[in-house]
């Protein structure tokens, strides 16, 4: 869950009489139980998340394209998804096309199918994402990352709704709503000739920005006990001390990075504790800008190498398995981590 994904009860779940041992969590759970707004199964306190849930409502009808723009991590998944349930489409399936995750040699493949014979390997006919979608909801993931050669077959698709498997002659007829997210300035790409213009015109209908976390702390509450309760400990109330040390918190990896930190943090709370306390907290904090945490190190070829691994494995485990973040995060291009990930079996 990247969004507060909570309950009519505030996301506390139906636990709270197991609770009532600690006079502290009555207070708690009134001051949790602040006024929120909903969009489907999710809810926000904050005015720039009402701000989307409006605009996400008034397309949820229609089959406008629909582009969320937002750093990673900021929930433009669960926005999407949540978007397919309150359209006309919801019986429909949800196909999710991570146009950043897809080697580029499959990407065409993957997102327009192939018929049997077509290239080295193909001993099946495979029908590609836009097939799979059909009657429902395609949501492009990263859609910024998508190879230059195939940003015009996806233009043609999306312009006809029709796609053509590789290797294939039949035109198939799509019936698909699409939602895009990138965590990038589309107009910027556009501009370094990295994505084509007329695609961005396509996409580009509707762009509603998802604001990241540290804009909407209003929602911490809310976000962080619907994950508490994703991770099986729904009875847990954040104190007033831990909910400040989480606003302190610069959050470079916004609510992915959280529901990270607090899967960690649960495994110190003992069990029948009823609040979360700021020495339960194992949070992931940047390192100094400095190079002092090096000292004493005995540096050469392997200890380099140690450090390098550590660093992409930590790096991978903030950015929740996400590729294109990891690198991002890491200064490297995604080629590179993956040469990373091989050598270093992670």
């Amino acid at each position: 869950m990247s969004v507060a994904d909570v309950a009519d009860d505030g996301g506390l779940g139906r636990s709270g009489s197991r609770n009532a041992a600690d006079p502290r969590v009555s207070a708690l759970r009134k001051r949790h139980l602040a006024p929120v707004r909903y969009f489907g199964r999710l809810a926000a306190c904050s005015t720039s998340m009402h701000g989307v849930f409006d605009t996400l409502d008034r397309f949820a009808r229609t089959d406008v394209t629909i582009t969320l723009a937002g750093e990673t991590g900021a929930g433009k998944d669960i926005l999407a998804h949540v978007l397919h349930e309150q359209s006309a489409r919801a019986a429909g399936p949800f196909v999710v096309f991570d146009c950043g995750a897809v080697a580029a040699n499959l990407a065409e493949s993957e997102l327009l199918g192939h018929e049997r014979g077509a290239f080295t390997g193909a001993v099946t006919a495979h029908a590609g994402a836009f097939e799979r979608a059909h009657g429902g909801t395609l949501f492009l993931d990263e859609v910024a990352e998508l190879p230059v050669d195939l940003q015009p077959r996806l233009l043609r698709a999306l312009e006809s709704r029709k796609v053509r498997r590789v290797g294939g002659m039949l035109e198939r007829q799509m019936d698909v709503r699409v939602i895009a997210a990138t965590h990038r300035d589309l107009r910027a790409e556009v501009a370094t000739g990295r994505f084509r213009e007329d695609l961005y015109f396509r996409l580009a209908v509707a762009v509603v920005s998802v604001p990241p976390l540290r804009e909407r702390y209003e929602d911490l509450a809310h976000l962080v006990h619907g994950l508490l309760a994703d991770l099986g400990r729904g009875e847990l109330l954040a104190s007033e001390a831990t909910l400040g040390v989480l606003r302190a918190h610069p959050w470079p990896g916004n609510i992915r990075e959280l529901k990270n930190a607090l899967a960690c943090s649960v495994a110190f709370v003992d069990p029948g504790t009823q609040v979360l306390e700021p020495e339960h907290l194992r949070l992931l904090s940047p390192r100094n800008a400095d190079d002092s945490w090096l000292d004493g190190l005995p540096l050469g070829g392997q200890m380099l190498e140690r450090i390098e691994r550590a660093a992409i494995r930590q790096t991978m485990l903030q950015a929740d398995g996400n590729k294109v973040f990891a690198a991002r995060t890491l200064g490297i291009a995604v080629s590179t981590l993956y040469e990373k990930l091989k050598k270093y079996q992670l």
